[in-house]
This record gives structure tokens, sequence and C-alpha cells, in this order.
């Protein structure tokens, strides 16, 4: 028995959640969006509801113990030395995102992705007058996905490109890239003159055997050549308390980040989400250690059932997120069309691998194992019941 319930159905239906309430059935198993559905670590919802007791919600002041959560959790989990000098604060790691985009390039300018990516990229990217330049990932012999380092380089070249944005750990491959591959990636970079923006919002969901490694951290060219984004959101399923860390070395960069926020208006916190931050990284360490036992019994329950039951999909090694990449493409469906049918007749929503690249994404879908494997397991039971009607 889990000591923190993960097993445990949490009714969020008509709590205007995303996951659930956009739905377009009453019954749908929602495998869809970045969203777990396991309560809060008890800390963080403790001191959430002390902070609400107090009954005033003004305007928040971001502490020295706030400051002092994030650097001892990276200290000590992740043997990165981060400096308050070179942090700020935000609202979110997309927000984020878009400042350092801002920040860092010029419109017209290419912004350097590795295909398929988080939706999100793309959109941020093009918000900010830039245009999306993609390198696509490859398989190798073990099946993860791996870069194509002479095009990466081809495209570092492009006197055009000058951001690289990086998802560390990668989603939606599940790949968590390590020092060997972040440095050559920065080396490569530095030669063409291309900074690196690093999102390492999954950096906490890592699954046995491999360990996450900060961009920053892997040496002092690393740390000098990068924006590092970061947040406790996905790893302790706090996102809608809206709390993030941008982090960089570069005085000058900082400068222009920290306008940009100004400018995108990302620059105020709300009043719960330091105090999530604090009790995530200070008190919840066992919560989260557990959590990714969960997930990796999860995710090699899911690859049991479809090597029993629909062998000619392929899952994707899982080294880090709780978000499977799934080679449907034997199916003979689209993708599309493929999560239309799951979605609409047999109620389970899972993403077409599409949205993270129309050509790199193409026969793949998403899944999202964070949630109790009872419910995980009726939603491959789903899928499976329309796959054996075809």
């Amino acid at each position: 028995m889990s000591k923190y319930h993960f097993d445990e159905y949490v009714e969020r239906r008509g709590t205007g959640c995303v996951k659930y309430d956009e739905a377009p059935h009453a019954d749908v198993i929602p495998l869809w969006v970045a969203d777990m559905d396991f309560r809060a670590a008890p800390a963080i919802q403790e001191a959430v509801c002390r902070r609400a007791a107090h009954g005033v919600y003004g305007y928040t002041v971001v502490t020295d113990e706030y400051y002092a959560a994030v650097i001892n959790w990276f200290s000590r989990r992740h043997q990165w030395n981060i400096y308050r000098e070179e942090m700020l604060y935000t609202t979110g790691v997309v927000p984020a995102m878009s400042v350092a985009i801002k920040a860092l390039t010029m419109p017209g300018e290419k912004v350097l992705i590795l295909s398929p990516d988080y939706n999100c990229f793309f959109s941020s990217i093009r918000n900010n007058g830039c245009e999306v330049l993609e390198t696509a990932l490859k398989k190798d012999g073990e099946n993860r996905f791996a870069v194509q380092w002479e095009d990466f380089e081809a495209k570092c070249a492009d006197e055009k490109t000058t951001v690289f944005l990086l998802c560390n750990p990668h989603n939606p491959t599940g790949r968590v890239w390590t020092a060997d591959e972040l440095a050559r990636m920065n080396d490569i970079c530095l030669r063409h003159h291309v900074k690196v923006v690093s999102d390492e919002i999954h950096c906490e969901l890592i699954m046995p055997g491999h360990r996450f490694q900060p961009f920053a951290a892997v040496s002092e060219a690393c740390r000098m050549n990068s924006v590092v984004l970061n947040s406790p959101s996905k790893s302790f399923n706090i996102a809608g308390l809206q709390t993030a860390n941008i982090i960089c070395a570069q005085p000058d960069w900082l400068r222009r980040l920290e306008r940009a926020i100004n400018i995108n208006e990302v620059c105020d916190l709300n009043p719960f989400g330091p105090v999530a931050l604090q009790a995530a990284y200070n008190d919840s360490e066992d919560w989260i250690d557990e959590l990714n036992e969960y997930l990796w019994e999860n995710y090699q329950a899911l690859c049991h059932y479809f090597a029993e039951h629909q062998p000619q999909l392929v899952v994707t090694p899982l080294e880090g997120t709780y978000l499977v990449w799934v080679d449907v493409s034997a199916c003979g469906i689209p993708v599309e069309q493929l999560c239309d049918r799951w979605l609409n007749e047999a109620h389970v929503w899972v993403n077409p691998g599409t949205m993270y690249g129309p050509e790199t994404g193409r026969g793949y879908v998403r899944i999202n194992i964070a949630c109790p494997r009872a419910r995980l397991m009726e939603g491959l039971e789903r899928m499976n019941a329309l796959l054996r009607q075809e």
C-alpha cells in the first residue's frame, strides 16, 4: 500500500479542472494533458491551507525562505549550485519561455528545437515573432530517441539561428539527456553563437536507472551559455499555483530577462505559490521518490498490457516524465482519426503525436500515466477493445 495513497481515485469533475471538465463525455478517462490525478504532498496541502486560513490574499512578497528552498533543493538533490542573484521568479515555465525568447532574440530570427517537442514551444516561438527551426530526433538501436548531430550542427550554423530551446527531460519522447549529450549540444551552440534555453520543468520525474542533469551544472561553459527554466509545478502537481523560476548566470542576459518579465506583465506571484514551493522543496522529498516508483510501476503495467494485447504498438523506453510515447502506426489508422475514435467511441482521451510535430509526431500518441493504476488499466482496456474491432 502506498504511503501517499497514489491508488486512491480523486474526483475532479465539476471542479473547474481542465483535464476532466473539458472532456466531451462524462465518463472519459483523460490520459492527455500533463496534469496528475494525485493529491499534492501533505506538506503542500497543509502549507496552502495555513495560508488560506489567513483570509487576506493581497500582493505577495517573495521571501528569503523561498530562494533558500530552491537553492538548497538543487544543491542537495542535483549538485547544482544556484546563486540568488541569478534567479528571477515568474508565473510559470511557459510564460518564462516566452520571456526568454523575447529577451534573447529579435523578431525574424530562428529558434531551434528537437522535434517532436512540447507543443507550446511552437506557439511561444511564433508568438514572439520568431521562426521555428526543427531538427528531427531519430530512434537509436535501443528504440530511444537521439539527436542527429550533423543536422543539429547544420541548423545551429544557420546565421538566423540565435537560440536553441531544449526540453530537459524531453517531452514527449521521455528522454533524460546525459551530461555528455548536453555538453555536446552546448559545444555546437557555442561554435555558432547560439544561446541555450533549457526547460527543466519535468526534472524530478526520473525513472530508475537514470539521473537528471541540470544543463547549467554540466560545466562552466554550459552555465554561462544558458537560461534555465524550472518549477515544482509538474513534479508536485501544483501547476495551478503558478510559480516558476528563471536561472541565468549572465548579468547582461539577466537584465534583459527581467525587463521582458515586466513587458509581458508576469512579474507577480499569487499568495499560495511561494508557500507551496517551499513545502515541496523543504518537506516533500520522500513524496516525490515514492511518486516516481509508482509511475515506474504504471509504465511497466502499460508495457506488459500492450505486449500481451496489442504487440504491434511500440512503446518508447521511459527515462523521465510521466508521458509515454507510443508508435501506433502499425494500426493503419491516421493518428488524429485514431485519437478521435478513442475519445468519442472508447471515451479515452490521449494526445495525437502530430501536436508535437506535424511530421515527426506522425504515427505516435502520447499517454499520460500519472493516475491511479486501476484508471490507467481501464483506459488501456477501452483502447484495446476499439482496436480489436478493426
